[in-house]
């Protein structure tokens, strides 16, 4: 079975995407190709309610893709109840330098990620089947990320022991979560938030970087 073509339209939207996200436009033909294969996995798995291609190139890809400054620089980042591998596909795709650990515990949805990869060739990307809790690699990464998983305190319950001591949460939200950032666990702190704009979404979106609370000396 081959994948499903993007359609000349979800193409279009996905160059004209990454040119407002001042993104290389070579990133197009590896993104069109995650798509297509998660489009003909989606018939059988069910790995996202988002069922159009024009809208999944925004609503997934370049959604993801607006946190790519963030992970500039970054050497490792876990993407936790990443799903069908979203933000951390599309960031280890468009950012080589990065390794990106993919943390689902869905077996199927672990399964498309790993065939995605091989497809890919993502030699810096890897699947960790495993609930976030469970997963065991305290300190090991630079930053962790979620998208549209749980409240920041949630997240910090679930993997606060995965950034080194020195680490991030790179959350991406929807509205500015004042709520949520008034509620944070102690030993944590924001350190930034960002509005991001991400090419057709009319929709707010924002950018939450928490880190720990530095240890006072002496």
């Amino acid at each position: 079975m081959t994948d499903t073509p993007l359609s000349a339209a979800a193409r279009d939207d996905l160059a004209a995407g990454l040119a407002a996200l001042g993104l290389d436009a070579a990133l197009a033909e590896p993104l069109a190709r995650y798509l297509a294969l998660m489009l003909r996995w989606n018939a059988a798995y069910n790995l996202t309610a988002i069922r159009d291609p024009r809208e999944m190139v925004t609503k997934h890809l370049l959604d993801s893709l607006a946190m790519a400054p963030a992970v500039a620089g970054v050497p490792t980042l876990a993407d936790l109840g990443t799903g069908p591998g979203l933000p951390g596909i599309p960031l280890a795709i468009a950012t080589p330098g990065l390794r990106v650990t993919l943390v689902e515990s869905n077996g199927k949805k672990a399964r498309f990620m790993r065939e995605a990869l091989r497809r890919l060739g993502l030699d810096n990307a890897e699947v960790a089947e495993s609930r976030i809790e469970a997963l065991d690699r305290p300190g090991q990464f630079a930053a962790i990320t979620a998208r549209a998983l749980a409240t920041l305190p949630q997240i910090l319950a679930l993997g606060g022991h995965l950034p080194a001591a020195d680490g991030v949460l790179l959350a991406m939200k929807g509205a500015r979560p004042d709520d949520e950032i008034a509620a944070l666990p102690t030993g944590w702190t924001v350190r930034g938030v960002q509005a991001l704009t991400v090419p057709g979404l009319d929709a707010e979106r924002h950018l939450v970087t928490v880190a720990r609370v530095p240890a006072v000396a002496g």
